[in-house]
């Protein structure tokens, strides 16, 4: 398949993929409404990285052998949800924020590395993503491909996840799309964290085939 006829097929499939709410989407914005729109930057960023994981394995055909290994796919699900319910525990424990002048111009501290680590752990602990990936590159993927087509189809896909987030982190750190969230900011991250945790129950008990 040429390159540019691959990115497009790419970018039309991942773009629908990004765009679905799932663990991702609910940590940027949590992120983002809990901590400023750094934070929500930061941690897109490490999503995008936990993808280099998934796309590595995925172009060297490892993502097959752990789709059909139950023993293996089974440890990424428990790794992933329990993952997915320390973080939702954690949203659950929100408690009421008093919402002043100087809390609203003053960014909320927080750390770059923890934010990126956060996002990077979420996405790669991801148990769908093995499936995931192994379609995807199965539909531009041939066998002679040289390995600078696919090392650009692999930052394409993560540039792709990137953009999303930043967009998405752009329109909840909006001043005063922010402000109307913070008033109500430990309900929604105590929504968020609920969601997680449900999200990572169901990465535990959904059946593997």
């Amino acid at each position: 398949m040429e390159l540019i006829q691959g990115l497009i097929l790419i970018s039309s499939i991942h773009l629908l993929a990004a765009a679905s709410p799932g663990p991702d989407f609910v940590l940027v914005s949590q992120q983002t409404l809990s901590n400023g729109k750094k934070a929500g930057l930061m941690c897109s960023i490490g999503i995008a990285l936990g993808l280099s994981i998934h796309i590595t394995y995925s172009a060297f055909g490892l993502a097959t052998v752990i789709a059909n290994s139950s023993s293996a796919l089974w440890t990424i699900k428990i790794l992933g949800g329990g993952y997915l319910i320390y973080l939702g525990i954690k949203g659950l424990k929100a408690k009421p924020a008093n919402i002043t002048e100087s809390t609203i111009s003053t960014p909320t501290k927080y750390s770059a590395k923890k934010s990126i680590g956060v996002g990077f752990l979420c996405n790669a602990l991801n148990p769908k993503a093995p499936i995931y990936f192994v379609s995807l590159f199965t539909v531009v993927l041939s066998p002679g491909m040289p390995v600078y087509q696919i090392a650009i189809y692999g930052a394409w896909i993560m540039v792709i996840q990137f953009a999303w987030f930043s967009l998405l982190v752009g329109i909840l750190s909006r001043p005063a799309i922010n402000l109307r969230f913070k008033k109500y900011g430990h309900w929604i991250d105590r929504f968020l964290g609920g969601a997680m945790v449900a999200l990572g129950i169901k990465v535990i008990a959904t059946r593997t085939n």
